[in-house]
């Protein structure tokens, strides 16, 4: 770990991908033994940044200074070297799924048998995993497969490895997106023990509430730059922080009128997958109309979507669509019956990231663009990203950017935006604003309002009750693979769904 005095300083840092400066002459310092939040909206530069102390942008300009003295992080290696470790969104791209949790913690570090050449010595190895986790006041069986933990668990083992490798800096990058409550308060001890052993914690998070839980500052970013650094001190309020985000104060309200509810789109009986992950789910949505699906992590509301698309095969109980019984057993019959998902995991199963966006947002239609012999007409694909990026307020230098170079909530939009010609008369968000920043959400907001006012049907899941609270006409709340309770938004509360979420009858 590092000592109290130990610091980074960044001065005049910027950078520059094609057609866009990501950070314009970036000045602020992260301390040892200090828990630092890093904000700001989708595109603002906070992971750009966060991945030239990471060693995963080494074009940049400008210098990095360590206690004092300019040091060149060019790669991963050189900030290893530092002490510096970052935990991604993705956690799954730098783990070893078929790998212990051991092997994985102590990959850079395996310890080989004096006696032999090259001889693993496993039960050192192990010993020293399950004392690094036990230290950390982390519970997991170091022997278990890393395939068969959960995503909560999965951070911990990055953080355990990152421990290892003699961690000075730890950069979470929005590491409670995906998870529930309790897993969260399980991070934050985590977060509060490596405060106390000295290490110096760079947080990103969206989930601006839990910043005052954790953090003791705030560095505020906007269009690439530093706009302002404030204490945790008691005075400072979400407000303060969206109106430094934004550049304006926000106290938009939404508006979801202009809707006519018509006939029911969807109707599910005893519904569920052959497999069981979601079990005798009885709901239905109208045309017109916008229904949450709430409940923790883990509790079935992916399940259930994907079971909807046709993810998991054929079903089970009664799935109704438009008066007519279906069982769509592929993604494809689902698209041709009618149905839109928009999947939590944009960046595995909503884009192709190295497809440029105006390829990205035509893809579902891809017909409507085809000329004889199957060869796409690339005029009338572009005219129509074009307006989409338009209607949408995507923001892209061009139509042919790569969609993987694009923030979050840009990403997010081109997921949607590909839905728009189809002919889809259902609607699934699942998750739709995980890790998008305020002003980003309100965006997609209105984009599910205006999709419910042309007639069709919208279901939307989230784990954050606000979410569910200011979108929904009707509230279904999930828990252990079923509907728990149905509920009225205007006569509940965060508490009461929070209350079903958790098991409460």
């Amino acid at each position: 770990m590092g000592q109290l005095s130990d610091r980074i300083e960044v001065k005049n840092v910027s950078i520059e991908f094609p057609g866009v400066k990501a950070l314009k002459e970036v000045n602020c310092e992260f301390n040892c033994g200090e828990v630092k939040a890093l904000i700001g909206a989708n595109g603002a530069g906070k992971s750009t940044l966060m991945k030239v102390l990471a060693g995963a942008n080494p074009t940049y300009t400008g210098q990095v200074l360590y206690n004092g003295t300019p040091v060149e992080i060019r790669n991963p290696t050189d900030a290893r070297n530092l002490g510096i470790s970052i935990v991604y969104q993705e956690v799954d791209s730098i783990l070893i799924p078929n790998l212990s949790v051991a092997e994985n913690v102590m990959i850079d570090y395996l310890i080989y048998d004096l006696k032999g050449v090259g001889v693993i010595d496993w039960s050192t190895m192990r010993e020293r995993a399950a004392q690094v986790m036990k230290d950390l006041g982390i519970d997991i069986d170091v022997t278990a497969l890393v395939s068969s933990l959960t995503l909560a668990q999965k951070q911990m083992v990055v953080i355990g490895r990152s421990i290892v490798q003699n961690c000075k800096f730890l950069i979470l990058d929005e590491p409670t997106a995906p998870l529930s409550t309790k897993e969260t308060e399980v991070l934050f001890e985590l977060v509060r023990t490596l405060k106390a052993r000295g290490c110096g914690v760079i947080f990103i998070s969206h989930r601006l509430n839990e910043l005052f839980e954790i953090c003791e500052k705030i560095i505020v970013m906007k269009d690439g730059e530093i706009v302002g650094e404030r204490e945790v001190d008691g005075t400072l309020t979400i407000n303060d922080i969206v109106t430094m985000m934004l550049g304006r104060e926000t106290g938009e309200k939404l508006d979801k009128s202009g809707r006519e509810t018509g006939d029911t789109v969807l109707e599910l009986k005893q519904f569920g997958d052959a497999q069981g992950r979601v079990h005798d789910i009885n709901l239905h949505v109208k045309r017109g109309e916008i229904i949450g699906i709430s409940g923790l992590v883990g509790a079935g509301k992916t399940e259930l979507c994907k079971a909807l698309f046709g993810a998991y095969g054929h079903t089970k109980g009664e799935y109704i669509l438009d008066g007519k019984p279906v069982n769509p057993a592929t993604t494809g019959q689902a698209v041709k019956a009618g149905l839109a998902l928009i999947p939590e995991e944009r960046r595995k199963e909503g884009i192709f990231l190295e497809e440029s966006v105006s390829r990205n947002l035509s893809v579902v239609t891809l017909d409507k663009y085809s000329r004889l012999l199957g060869f796409v007409n690339r005029g009338r694909e572009l005219e129509t990203a074009k307006t989409k990026i338009s209607q949408l307020l995507i923001k892209t230098p061009t139509p042919a950017q790569k969609v993987g170079l694009l923030s979050g909530g840009n990403q997010q939009k081109v997921t949607i935006g590909k839905w728009l010609d189809s002919e889809a008369d259902l609607y699934i968000f699942d998750e739709p604003t995980k890790g998008i920043d305020v002003g980003a959400k309100m965006e997609i907001y209105k984009l599910i309002v205006t999709l419910a006012r042309s007639g069709k049907a919208v279901i939307y899941t989230s784990s954050e009750q606000s979410e569910i609270l200011t979108l929904s006409d009707r509230i279904y709340v999930m828990y252990d693979g079923t509907i728990q309770k149905e509920l009225d938004p205007a006569a509940t509360n965060d508490q009461e769904i929070l209350f079903y979420c958790t098991g409460g009858k």
